[in-house]
């Protein structure tokens, strides 16, 4: 039996987009930048993407761009806000848990003079309410919180965020990073009051390098990428219209039913979860069973490295992550884990489970199976 349970990492692009993708890839192949009929077709495909995903969320079509994936709209989020606005403020907020994608950019406007204030989560990963507040200035122009956290699958309390920096610093944006939320969730940006937000096919049962990035009409932002003046010359470069088609595709298919969808992902999840707590010396990170996310589950097998359990499930056909898929070939304890105040022991030995949409009973019961038959033989011999 082969089973996935790395859906976080990335998703298998789901039948029906792909065939939408061949089909503009050999058909109706015009560059939307082109003047006559074949060009024409394909900006009717772009249009036709972003008014889905647009509605999706509740915003206006123009307020939709379509990137190379998150790790794009997260790094314009930061930077391209950031240099718009640095006149009138130089403080940014990030949380103390957000992916490379936030946290690296984040790094190098450090660099280059911003005040980067990183705020502290509590054991669960929770972004602290308080500490938001005090950081909150009439220099702050930026704020930037992830909407679900890529490796234990905490939650981010982003609307309760959002009306606090209205309140205590009207000025300021406010970016999500909702990679691993949207599809999941039911995120509405007006009404939760985020300004920018960021999205990836891939995660969604999409193809891979396509991202959207949602950015209300009233932000200042200055484009990253410059040439062609694609995309009202916010994003240049050609139009990658196969996949912006292929995401709304998967993105309107994960928002039918999504309810029914997410209730049996967790359901799944549980079941995972209690079959792994009869397991000894078994800690798991993240929010309590119902809090969390619906298809993430992070736990250390004490004694066990990360990187020998993943192999060894591998052969057995259960696919995984040693943390998160996007830095798992980097050596260095994970920012996350190290920011819950995890042990390095605890670090060293922790795997996640990420579940999709197609995960079944019957995989959830094999792959208890296997661990129950693997980790006490792999803690002897490791032990010897």
């Amino acid at each position: 039996m082969e089973v996935y349970l790395d859906h976080s990492a990335t998703t298998r692009c789901c039948r029906e987009a792909a065939d939408l993708m061949v089909r503009i890839m050999t058909e109706d192949y015009g560059n939307p930048s082109s003047m006559h009929r074949k060009g024409m077709e394909a900006e009717n495909y772009l249009r036709e993407a972003a008014s889905e995903l647009a509605g999706i969320l509740k915003v206006q079509e123009k307020e939709i761009y379509f990137t190379s994936g998150g790790t794009e709209s997260n790094n314009w989020a930061l930077v391209g806000t950031a240099m718009a606005n640095r006149r009138r403020g130089n403080r940014i907020l990030v949380s103390a848990v957000e992916h490379a994608a936030v946290s690296a950019p984040a790094r190098w406007l450090a660099d280059q003079g911003f005040d980067v204030v990183v705020l502290p989560v509590d054991r669960f990963g929770v972004v602290k309410m308080e500490a938001l507040e005090e950081a909150l200035t009439p220099e702050t122009i930026l704020v930037s919180v992830m909407h679900v956290n890529n490796e234990i699958g905490s939650v981010e309390p982003v609307e309760e965020i959002g009306n606090l920096i209205r309140k205590k610093a009207p000025e300021a944006y406010f970016h999500v990073d909702a990679i691993q939320a949207f599809g999941k969730y039911r995120i509405y940006p007006r009404r939760m009051r985020i300004d920018m937000l960021s999205a990836s096919g891939h995660k969604i049962h999409g193809p891979k390098g396509i991202g959207l990035f949602y950015v209300n009409e009233k932000v200042k932002i200055h484009p990253l990428i410059l040439g062609g003046g694609q995309q009202n010359g916010m994003r240049s470069g050609t139009d990658n219209v196969p996949g912006a088609a292929g995401m709304a595709l998967a993105a309107k298919m994960a928002y039918e039913h999504l309810e029914e969808k997410t209730a049996r992902m967790r359901a799944m999840r549980d079941r995972l979860a209690d079959g792994l707590s009869r397991i000894e010396r078994v800690v798991f990170h993240g929010m309590p069973s119902g809090q969390g996310a619906p298809h993430i589950l992070n736990a250390s097998f004490l004694g066990i490295r990360s990187e020998v359990l993943l192999h060894a499930l591998e052969d057995k056909g259960i696919y995984v992550s040693a943390g998160s898929a996007c830095s798992s070939h980097k050596r260095a304890g994970s920012a996350v884990l190290t920011a819950i105040g995890c042990s390095r022991e605890e670090m060293e030995s922790a795997v996640r489970f990420s579940l999709g949409e197609e995960t079944r009973e019957e995989e959830i019961d094999y792959t208890l199976d296997v661990l129950k038959a693997l980790v006490p033989v792999l803690r002897r011999y490791i032990r010897h």
